[in-house]
C-alpha cells in the first residue's frame, strides 16, 4: 500500500486507501459469523460437558472419576502416553535430521511413510495390527505359541497409538531445521566438536521449542485416540479401556452423568493442551536467535 501510494496526490492516496479498504459492514460481519461459529461448535459444546458432568451433584463426579474402572482407565491412558510419546519424540528428532541434513535414496518414501497417519483412517490402522499380531493374523500362531498377546492387551494399545501420533514431532521440526540450514552444525564440526556436542549445544538449542509444541500435540493426540485403540484393545472393563473407550461404554450403558464426568477429564487436557500450545508458540516469538558456542579449552 505504501509503495502503491507514493509520490501520489493526497486526494489520490486517500481514494487508494478507501478503495482497498474493505467496507466497515463486510469487515463486522466476518467478524459475527467467526464467533458465532466459534460459540455454536466449540464454546457451547465445552460449556455442556461441564454442565452435563456436574448435572447431579459434585459428589456423583468425584464418584465417577474415583470408580475402579474410571480409575483404570486413566491410568491406561497415561501409561499409554508416557510410552508413546517420548518413543515419538525420539524417532521425530531422528526422522527430522536424516531428512533435513543428508540426501539418500529413498528419501521421499521416508517423508511420504511419515505423513501415512494423516492420511489412513486410524480404524484402518487398527486393523492392520490386528492383521499382523492376531490370534489368526500373520504372527498369531507364532505370538500363541510364545505366550505373548499384543492383541487385547496393552502392547497393541501402545502400537496402534505410536502410529496414529509419529508424524506430529516430525512434522514439526521438518520445516523448521529446513529454514535454519546447518550452517551452525558444520561450523561446530570444523572447530572440533563431536556429533554429540553438535546436537546438545547447536542443534537442540535452535529446535527445542518446536520440539516442546510437537510433543503437546503428540500427547493431547496420544490421550485423546479411539479409533485404533477401540480396535485393537477388545473394550475389557478394567483392563484395555482408555479413557475415551471408557466414556463410550458408560454413554452406552445410559450412565450420562458418569460419561460427562470422564470425558471432563479429557477436554480439560485439550483445554491444557491450548494454553501450553500458546504459550510455547509466544516464547518462541520471545526468543532471541543465539549463536551456539564451545566453552574455552573444549574442543
Amino acid at each position: 500500500m505504501s509503495t502503491l501510494a507514493a509520490g501520489l496526490p493526497a486526494r489520490t492516496t486517500r481514494q487508494v486507501r478507501l478503495a482497498t479498504r474493505e467496507p466497515i459492514l463486510l469487515r463486522a460481519g466476518v467478524a459475527i459469523v467467526a464467533i458465532g461459529f466459534l460459540m455454536l461448535f466449540l464454546i457451547v459444546p465445552l460449556v455442556a460437558i461441564f454442565v452435563e458432568a456436574l448435572s447431579s451433584g459434585l459428589g456423583v463426579y468425584l464418584a465417577a472419576l474415583r470408580e475402579p474402572d474410571a480409575r483404570s482407565a486413566i491410568r491406561l491412558t497415561l501409561l499409554t502416553a508416557a510410552i508413546a510419546v517420548p518413543l515419538n519424540m525420539v524417532f521425530g528428532v531422528a526422522a527430522a535430521w536424516a531428512v533435513t541434513r543428508f540426501d539418500f535414496r529413498g528419501k521421499g518414501i521416508l517423508i511420504t511413510l511419515i505423513d501415512m497417519p494423516f492420511a489412513v483412517s486410524p480404524v484402518i490402522s487398527g486393523l492392520i495390527y490386528v492383521l499382523l499380531f492376531g490370534l489368526h493374523g500373520w504372527l498369531g500362531p507364532w505370538l500363541k505359541a510364545q505366550d505373548i498377546q499384543i492383541i487385547f492387551a496393552v502392547p497393541g494399545i501402545v502400537l496402534a497409538t505410536i502410529f496414529v501420533t509419529f508424524p506430529f514431532v516430525a512434522r514439526e521440526l521438518i520445516p523448521l531445521m529446513q529454514s535454519q540450514g546447518a550452517e551452525e552444525e558444520e561450523s561446530a564440526l570444523v572447530l572440533g566438536a563431536s556429533g554429540w556436542q553438535t546436537f546438545l549445544r547447536v542443534t537442540l538449542p535452535n529446535i527445542k521449542w518446536a520440539l516442546l509444541y510437537g510433543v503437546i500435540l503428540c500427547n493431547a493426540r496420544a490421550m485423546g485416540e479411539f479409533g485404533a485403540v477401540s480396535v485393537v484393545s477388545g473394550h475389557i472393563r478394567g483392563l484395555t479401556n482408555t479413557v475415551p473407550l471408557h466414556v463410550e461404554i458408560l454413554y452406552n450403558e445410559y450412565n450420562f452423568a458418569a460419561a460427562f464426568a470422564v470425558a471432563s477429564i479429557l477436554t480439560l487436557l485439550a483445554l491444557l493442551t491450548l494454553v501450553a500450545r500458546s504459550l510455547v508458540e509466544w516464547k518462541s516469538r520471545r526468543a532471541v536467535p543465539k549463536h551456539a558456542t564451545l566453552p574455552e579449552g573444549e574442543p
